[in-house]
């Protein structure tokens, strides 16, 4: 997924604030629901939460930059994912993280439906070597 970087995204120096690239990602992973007409959550009181996320800021974008986000999968279980979701300026990783999703429903780890499994962990992303 492709996001230009927008006036409000930076700081005052016209760099892109720390939290927006954790906010890209999430973008990203809603978009992967969104383009199959479907949503994160499987009805009432259910969805993915984050457990935990590991980020490196490797780099920087700016004001008026089109980064890219590509997302990886490392480990399905049957309550959670972990993703490795990288951000690209220019052919170069500006910033990377692994993230740990779990399902939840009614606030309590639940296994994840086969159809929502299917949508955020796509065929290819299996068989990557690189992001």
């Amino acid at each position: 997924m492709k996001i230009r970087v927008y006036y409000e995204d930076t700081d005052a120096g016209g760099i892109v604030y720390h939290t927006n690239y954790i906010k890209y990602c999430e973008r990203a992973r809603s978009e992967l629901f969104f383009e199959k007409n479907s949503t994160p959550t499987d009805g009432k009181n259910s969805g993915f939460v984050v457990r935990n996320i590991d980020a490196n800021f490797i780099g920087m974008a700016s004001l008026g930059d089109i980064v890219e986000v590509k997302t990886k999968l490392i480990k399905k279980r049957a309550t959670s994912i972990l993703l490795k979701q990288f951000i690209i300026l220019k052919d170069k990783i500006i910033f990377d993280m692994n993230i740990l999703l779990v399902f939840v429903r009614d606030g309590k780890p639940a296994k994840i439906p086969q159809y929502l499994s299917e949508i955020i962990i796509p065929k290819e992303s299996l068989c990557q070597k690189k992001p």
